[in-house]
């Protein structure tokens, strides 16, 4: 098995257990009165990462992309966002989700990377999505989910800060 099969594997594995822990923490915020926002949204978002896996297979297969002579900085690029993102995970502990769930009269996290950045993990996000298939010379899998992952998440970061201001004043 070569490196780019290896490294989508460990890729997806991650998402898996990243699924697991978010179902798990649904069902803790939803127990404390949650309210969900955009499920319509998160759906999308859902089926633009699934697209995107396929892409990277179909642009690394179908046009023979070889590793890229810049890999072992794209690979850096892509261990610091995975840190950040754990870092984010682990500052919000139960409140952290890939849905837009959220507690009514909660205050924000303003601990771990959340105190020098608003959103730490979309940051990791969007840095994944550009330098996964960078790696392995997928340039244009690079550039449709980059411009696409920036158009869902500027929506969905919106949609969140209005809920979160809410929910921060007691409106929900």
């Amino acid at each position: 098995m070569n490196a780019f099969w290896i490294f989508l594997l460990f890729v997806i594995l991650q998402r898996i257990v990243e699924l697991a822990i978010a179902k798990r923490n649904e069902r803790i915020v939803r127990a404390k009165g949650a309210i969900e926002f955009d499920k319509k949204g998160y759906k999308v978002i859902v089926a633009m990462h699934v697209a995107f896996f396929i892409s990277l297979i179909l642009e690394k297969v179908f046009l023979e992309r070889g590793l890229n002579s810049l890999w072992i900085f794209f690979v850096t690029l892509f261990v610091l966002a995975q840190f950040l993102r754990y870092w984010a995970i682990s500052s919000l502990g139960a409140y952290w989700n890939t849905r837009v769930l959220v507690v009514p009269n909660s205050k924000l996290v303003t601990s771990g990377p959340y105190e020098y950045l608003r959103h730490p993990n979309y940051i990791a996000v969007i840095t994944e999505i550009a330098v996964i298939p960078l790696i392995f010379s997928c340039y244009i899998t690079a550039v449709v989910f980059t411009f696409l992952n920036l158009i869902l998440l500027r929506r969905r970061i919106k949609i969140e800060e209005e809920a979160l201001q809410r929910a921060s004043t007691g409106l929900l």
